[in-house]
């Protein structure tokens, strides 16, 4: 576990998965992150890679072959990262193919992970992502996070809200029980001056896909914003929490789970991003911890 800290925030990163584990919020003592108890949800936040969600039936057709990829999300979230470089304000972690993962996964790639306190605002966390393709042909993947955050102290989900700044009116989709996409069965999610109740009767994901949406947050009962999620340029971005944990995911996605029935390959895969051989991108987001 590596630690970062300033005056304000005290920041656990996990070499497994390269996962947030814990933001303690020094001035007040709380912890602001989903504490994953297995009999609801094992996570924190995890890293998503190379898929987000699933693929129908457990498999997936690259390159005139088949591959399986039995669990959901990857297996980034599960997998071992070294750790590259540490001070006391970020680390930077790294994961490579294996011989197990070309066997499930057929790209050489590399991933680096980067967990930064902001010079500048004490509260503002950098989640940086560089994803590399190390292989002689073109690569496909998808990556997000999924990071969990608890409510205002004494503050039910119920009573909360999501806010999307700048919104009014915004549609969304779902997934159907077993976690596909339904792109054609779009909701209306209609905000006011931003702002919407956490609603515990609406389908338990959100997925807002080419939306334009930089930033969404949690806010307690006043509306006084609790966290905020920075995400300018992601294409897609999912609200979603388990009816009996008192946190809410808020989730910023290159990339998506099937659609209900897709039996198509990779390179036809809704929202799969490519990356040349030799190439790299990196993609970052951030994190505000509202005193």
């Amino acid at each position: 576990m590596h630690v970062l800290e300033n005056a304000c925030l005290k920041v656990s990163v996990a070499d497994k998965g390269a996962e947030l584990c814990s933001v303690l919020d020094k001035e007040n003592g709380a912890e602001r992150l989903w504490w994953a108890d297995p009999a609801i949800w094992n996570r924190h936040a995890p890293i998503l890679f190379p898929f987000v969600g699933k693929v129908t039936e457990g498999k997936y057709r690259v390159g005139g072959r088949e591959y399986p990829m039995k669990t959901q999300h990857g297996f980034a979230r599960d997998m071992d990262f070294a750790c590259l470089e540490e001070t006391p304000c970020s680390v930077t972690q790294r994961l490579d193919a294996t011989r197990e993962t070309r066997a499930i996964y057929p790209f050489d790639f590399g991933l680096r992970i980067t967990h930064s306190l902001d010079a500048g605002d004490p509260r503002r966390l950098h989640i940086t992502w560089t994803v590399e393709n190390n292989g002689a042909g073109e690569m496909f993947y998808a990556i997000g996070g999924h990071p969990g955050f608890l409510m205002p102290k004494g503050a039910r989900k119920e009573d909360c809200f999501v806010f999307f700044p700048g919104h009014g009116t915004l549609s969304y989709f779902s997934a159907d029980p077993a976690g596909f996409a339904l792109p054609k069965a779009t909701h209306e999610l209609r905000l006011e001056d931003g702002f919407t109740p956490y609603l515990a009767d609406m389908p338990d994901t959100w997925i807002f896909e080419n939306r334009g949406i930089d930033a969404v947050g949690i806010a307690g009962p006043d509306r006084r914003p609790y966290v905020t999620l920075n995400c300018p340029g992601f294409p897609m971005l999912a609200v979603w929490a388990n009816p009996r944990g008192p946190y809410i995911c808020l989730e910023p996605w290159f990339g998506r789970t099937d659609d209900a029935g897709f039996a198509g390959t990779l390179a036809e895969k809704p929202g799969m991003e490519r990356l040349g051989p030799g190439a790299e991108r990196t993609i970052a987001y951030s994190i505000d911890f509202h005193a």
